[in-house]
């Protein structure tokens, strides 16, 4: 049956306002890595600290992941998700008043629990409204939205930075959290919400048969007994370390271990993290491809994720080691490009890898050892510069982590997580 221009407009809806919200997302989360500089001398944090300053939103992100996923596969993701777009843009308001570390830190905390439903409710969107075989593509499209708000961010955030200072720049992108917020209330509905005819929304809920799901009739603490559960949580915190190292000390990076401007050092961030955008675009248009050729769903995100993050770890130990710093800026475009299409890969495999009830919850495992990695890249990496005067040792650290979550996802990650394999006959199991 083919999907009526109601149902149709509705997924264009949801995967317009997803990447919006994805790419304001991390305009919020970049605004630190921007203003470290300026808000390291204003507020006088050591390099240690302000590791720990940019760890704080991980730690709480991670926390809260567990607890998010399973409410979105409860409530829904509409609700949940719009609630935390006005707790983060609340709190992002709130960073351009702080008088200290500590309510900085309470300030990012509250940040990252408020951004916790972004990805795993945009995954559960995707999964209620595409098919098994179709949910990559959207779902590359809408993780590019995590390099689309780096990318934008350094030439607005360091506009705003040098001509108003690091407080009004919080309070900005803090205000434009709250207008998404309204916009998405106001525009998404979940399919059974969406006024669509009964044989309609009957087979939209026939895409995934829950008999072939083994544990489909089981709570989701069963996710915990699968391999694959741990494997993709584990894998992902390289996925993530690799990310969040370049989201977070890329611009101090250039400046301290380059020797650029702070404004050369904020445009010049902006070439990774646009490659990256493309990264995660073809790396959801990569899944798709080798769905669409017989390769089993998970080993279609699997095998093009090992693939991205071996050539991070590649780029990431060249951008250490070269002296110059057009090389370095190139062979990090492509550490970034890599890690980004492991992203989606990850993202995406996760929507296919359980019963659609459970979901957001396995998103939210998976997404549990990605903020450890993000928290942990920023607090060992400036405490590694802080002991050593140098960005060398903590990229080749990180480099390392790329390839042990390359083994990771080989080794750990075959089965889909609560399911039965249901291929057909020339599908290439992971």
């Amino acid at each position: 049956m083919t999907l009526s221009p109601r149902a149709r407009r509705m997924r264009l809806v949801a995967l317009v306002l997803l990447v919006i919200a994805g790419t304001v997302n991390y305009l919020d989360r970049s605004a630190l890595s921007i203003g470290n500089g300026a808000i390291r001398a204003d507020l006088h944090l050591s390099d240690i600290q302000m590791g720990l300053l940019l760890s704080a939103f991980e730690l709480a992100y991670g926390v809260a992941q567990l607890p998010i996923g399973v409410l979105i596969d409860r409530f829904g993701p509409r609700r949940i998700l719009g609630g935390g777009l006005v707790l983060w843009s609340v709190a992002q308001v709130g960073s351009g008043f702080v008088g200290g570390l500590g309510q900085f830190i309470a300030a990012r905390a509250a940040l990252g629990i408020g951004e916790s439903p972004m990805y795993l409710a945009g995954t559960k969107v995707f999964t209620n409204w595409y098919p098994p075989a179709e949910r990559s593509w959207p779902i590359g499209i809408f993780n590019a939205s995590s390099a689309l708000g780096p990318t934008i961010a350094p030439a607005l955030l360091t506009l705003l930075l040098l001509t108003y200072g690091w407080r009004p720049m919080f309070i900005v992108i803090g205000v434009g959290g709250i207008a998404i917020a309204l916009l998405w209330e106001w525009l998404y509905r979940d399919p059974a919400e969406a006024g669509l005819a009964p044989d309609e929304l009957a087979t939209i809920r026939a895409w995934d048969d829950d008999s072939s799901h083994a544990h489909a009739k089981e709570g989701w603490p069963a996710l915990f007994r699968q391999r694959t559960t741990w494997g993709m949580a584990i894998g992902f915190f390289g996925v993530i370390y690799l990310t969040w190292l370049y989201g977070t000390w890329l611009p101090d990076y250039l400046e301290r271990e380059r020797h650029l401007s702070v404004k050369a050092a904020g445009l010049w961030t902006a070439v990774p993290q646009a490659c990256g955008f493309l990264g995660a675009i073809l790396g959801g248009l990569a899944s798709r491809i080798l769905s669409r050729r017989g390769v089993a769903p998970v080993a279609s995100c699997k095998l093009p994720l090992i693939a991205g993050m071996l050539v991070t770890a590649a780029c990431t130990a060249g951008a250490a080691l070269v002296h110059d710093a057009g090389a370095a800026i190139v062979l990090i475009s492509l550490a970034l490009f890599s890690a980004t299409l492991a992203s989606s890969c990850g993202w995406a495999m996760a929507a296919v890898a359980t019963s659609p009830d459970k979901v957001a919850t396995l998103e939210a495992i998976q997404n549990i050892g990605g903020s450890l990695g993000g928290a942990c890249a920023p607090a060992i990496t400036g405490g590694v510069v802080w002991a050593t005067g140098s960005f060398t040792p903590a990229l080749l650290f990180a480099s390392a982590i790329a390839v042990l979550s390359a083994i990771v996802y080989g080794l750990m990650v075959g089965e889909p997580a609560g399911k039965r394999s249901n291929h057909s006959a020339e599908g290439i199991t992971p």
